[in-house]
């Protein structure tokens, strides 16, 4: 098995927009020939888009887009932009009179980073459209993680910087990766040393604090807890699967998720990820299922290394060894 680039997978563009100095963005994945895919949401807070094509009972038999984007509800204005650039590119479900893109949309909570005023709109939804045609997708403070913090148990004020990652691999003809957005209320993890890379930190802002031990104690219901997360993703293959089958393999890469962040899909977040296949290889479905979990989870802790610090939010790279 080999390491490879996200953007080595066939009949997929993905690129990045974002306004730095608001601290937001959305990234898009492009599938002009159309593809299924499936989608399996375990947080309590989640936005979303077209969510219902996906269901294995909806007509729809394949997506153009998936957007992932900041600006939490307000930002699903952007699929607006993803939209107009397929459709003036004759790119969509045929209707007869035009062609109908369908675009799915999974959005994050990252208001409180910047500029909370200014929000992924159509303008930004169709520049990362542009940039997946130049082919310049790159992890970190970029696209829909430019806003993403981590360890937000008890605030913003006591979160790190995260940002958006990615890893696949491939062994034979299979391919199998992972992209993610990773804002979440938990602390992040190595998945394989077990190593904390970021999460909440003490009073001092020096060291780190266990977000699970401080969840426990206290066992009274806590209203309206802190709800600036949500870590959304996508699952790349070329292994041919159905809508359905794809539904699952969403759910099989969620456990990526719980390897490396702690503690996850708490009803503060919107956890939601996407799979979807791109080509046409044979492969059993828990082998791939499998190693997308593994792939998520490495690249959760890309998202985190990747990112520097901004905002006034601190970074793993600035935590003491």
């Amino acid at each position: 098995m080999k390491e490879i680039k996200i953007t080595e997978f066939e009949h997929v563009k993905i690129g990045n927009a974002q306004n730095m100095e608001a601290g937001t963005g959305c990234t898009v994945l492009l599938f002009e020939d159309g593809t299924p895919a499936g989608l399996d949401v375990r947080g309590g807070g989640p936005a979303s888009r077209e969510s219902e094509l996906l269901k294995p009972m909806a007509a729809a038999e394949a997506i153009h887009a998936i957007l992932l984007s900041g600006g939490s509800a307000f930002g699903l204005n952007a699929a607006g932009g993803v939209m107009k650039y397929l459709e003036e590119r004759g790119i969509g479900f045929d209707v007869g009179i035009t062609k109908v893109p369908l675009v799915c949309q999974s959005c994050l909570f990252d208001l409180g980073v910047g500029d909370f005023r200014v929000r992924p709109d159509e303008n930004m939804g169709y520049e990362a459209c542009v940039h997946a045609e130049e082919g310049n997708y790159q992890d970190g403070v970029v696209g829909a993680g430019t806003g993403c913090t981590v360890g937000k148990l008890h605030g913003m004020e006591f979160s790190m910087k995260s940002g958006i990652g990615s890893y696949a691999v491939q062994t034979g003809d299979l391919k199998v990766g992972a992209i993610v957005a990773v804002n979440a209320l938990g602390d992040v993890f190595d998945w394989q040393s077990g190593k904390k890379l970021a999460g909440l930190l003490d009073k001092e802002k020096k060291q780190f604090l266990n977000s699970e031990e401080e969840l426990y104690k206290s066992y009274e219901a806590v209203e309206n807890r802190f709800v600036e997360n949500t870590t959304i993703g996508a699952i790349l293959t070329n292994g041919a699967f159905t809508k359905a089958q794809l539904g699952k393999l969403a759910g099989m890469a969620h456990d990526g998720l719980a390897r490396a962040i702690r503690p996850i899909h708490t009803t503060a977040d919107g956890d939601s990820i996407y799979a979807v296949s791109v080509g046409t290889v044979k492969a059993d479905q828990d082998m791939v299922g499998t190693l997308a979990a593994q792939v998520m989870a490495e690249a959760i802790k890309r998202a985190v290394l990747s990112a520097g610090a901004a905002y006034g939010f601190p970074a793993a790279g600035d935590m003491k060894k």
